[in-house]
């Protein structure tokens, strides 16, 4: 697959464009700034503006997600908003730490091409008509989830060259040939992501990031485990019916897959056995899951547990210094995330999200906790429509959500365990509501009136699957 040059988008808009823009991200923030909002004071009121233009710059991005952060750390700082050292405190934060980390076990799944191998190896394996081709492409998502906390890095950079690979064997392109089966895998592989992300703690870049809030508004420990133990039910029953459902909505044409199959034989076949690097990653990442596993137990946190397996990727030279220092997506994480986890800090010790998530979640009060849950997660997630980001989107209602659900008299668990998972959940609608989308939808295999009316009704069914079996499912294994 060629190499994408990313543009920034301030040198691709005109100067026009970015005038609107920084005005669509700074007047609401100055109308908080200079504002009133009853139960806040001054000090509250000013944080709260410059985490509003933060996560409306990282939507509308008048400049690179990082640089926008970057630029509200130093207001806070400069406008005397907050004391240098609080400005500087996300970045002591062991979640950062271990979403950073995450981003360079990525790195190595790619560089040794291991994550392109365990993808033929399913569909070699597996591959024997369009629909287990698909579901071969959707549980090599599934087993590289645990271990590649990006879906635009697993989904865009693993399996979707894979899902394009296979679609060309068929000469299936985009246009006319489509349906032949490209439309049908795009979509598969799509789907596949955001739910394999859903189902492990480090399965996206934020899902740390959610369980940190969990625990301080919530006091709720969402391990690594415990988020699995939730997720492992409806996560499979969604990995089973999506597929087939998508085979019944966009059917291929071709039945028959053994070109397929001959393809991912000569590609293994080509890419030879293990290398020892591949052997010493798979070793490093089975004991890296095994510490996070057995967190409880022997009390090193999954940031330590992550740190030492990167230890050993570089002890073992399965990368070197300089490929981590190369992997730039992993860095400007490190930039962007500590400065959001730090206002967020802010606004939940100031009592800013308590006042707030009182005042906007009112029509709750007095319903039945379940029912008030059920509406407060489908409203999480269908505000998606207006986010291009999940990172943004939990950032900024997750803490409010959360608070206004644990309001209704919901089980702390009940409540943080269905709003993390349609964190991940709530990028099935749009072609652009999580970093692979717009990698499968520029593809050119699925219209937008297509991929808009298939995620909507995929949205439904995740909310069936999620808040009706998986409420079930956490009962009995007593989450709550």
């Amino acid at each position: 697959m060629a190499a994408t040059t990313i543009v920034p988008p301030s040198q691709t808009r005109s100067t026009r464009q970015l005038l609107w823009q920084w005005l669509i991200v700074l007047a609401p923030a100055a109308a908080i700034w200079f504002g009133h909002i009853p139960g806040l004071h001054a000090p509250q009121t000013h944080l709260l503006g410059v985490f509003v233009a933060t996560i409306v710059a990282l939507v509308a991005q008048p400049l690179p997600m990082g640089a926008s952060a970057l630029l509200a750390m130093t207001f806070l700082a400069l406008a005397g908003v907050l004391p240098p050292a609080k400005v500087l405190s996300g970045f002591s934060n062991v979640t950062v730490w271990l979403i950073f980390t995450a981003f360079l076990f990525s790195r190595a799944f790619t560089a040794t091409g291991f994550g392109i191998r365990v993808g033929y190896m399913f569909i070699r394996r597996f591959g024997r008509t369009p629909l287990t081709v698909g579901y071969s492409i959707a549980a090599a998502d599934l087993v590289l989830a645990p271990f590649i906390p990006s879906d635009t890095a697993r989904g865009g950079g693993v399996v979707f060259p894979i899902a394009r690979s296979v679609a060309t064997v068929f000469a299936s392109e985009p246009g006319p040939t489509a349906r032949r089966m490209g439309s049908f895998l795009v979509l598969v592989s799509f789907h596949a992501t955001y739910n394999a992300s859903a189902m492990f703690l480090t399965g996206m870049a934020a899902n740390p990031l959610i369980a940190e809030f969990a625990m301080k508004i919530g006091h709720v420990d969402l391990t690594w485990m415990r988020w699995l133990s939730g997720a492992i039910v409806p996560g499979l029953l969604t990995f089973l019916i999506v597929p087939w459902l998508i085979f019944r909505w966009m059917r291929p044409e071709i039945e028959d897959t053994t070109p397929v199959r001959q393809m991912a034989h000569e590609e293994l076949k080509r890419m030879g056995p293990l290398s020892r690097e591949e052997r010493s990653l798979v070793a490093i990442m089975i004991g890296v899951m095994a510490g996070w596993i057995t967190s409880p137990l022997h009390g090193v946190s999954n940031t330590f547990v992550a740190l030492a397996g990167l230890s050993a990727i570089l002890l073992t030279r399965v990368l070197t210094w300089d490929d981590l220092l190369a992997e730039r997506r992993a860095w400007d994480a490190l930039i962007w995330f500590a400065p959001l986890v730090m206002m967020a800090d802010q606004l939940n010790e100031s009592g800013v999200v308590k006042v707030l998530s009182a005042k906007l979640f009112a029509v709750t009060a007095g319903m039945p906790w379940p029912t008030a849950l059920m509406l407060l997660v489908a409203a999480y997630c269908y505000v998606h429509y207006s986010f291009a980001s999940m990172t943004a989107h939990v950032t900024a209602l997750y803490p409010g959500f959360l608070a206004a659900a644990l309001a209704t008299g919901a089980p702390p668990l009940a409540a943080a365990l269905p709003l993390a998972y349609f964190s991940n959940l709530d990028a099935a609608m749009t072609h652009y509501g999580t970093g692979s989308a717009p990698v499968y939808f520029n593809a050119g295999y699925v219209r937008q009136s297509d991929w808009w009316r298939i995620g909507f009704r995929i949205s439904l069914v995740n909310l069936v699957i999620w808040l009706g079996i998986g409420m079930l499912w956490w009962k009995v294994v007593g989450l709550w």
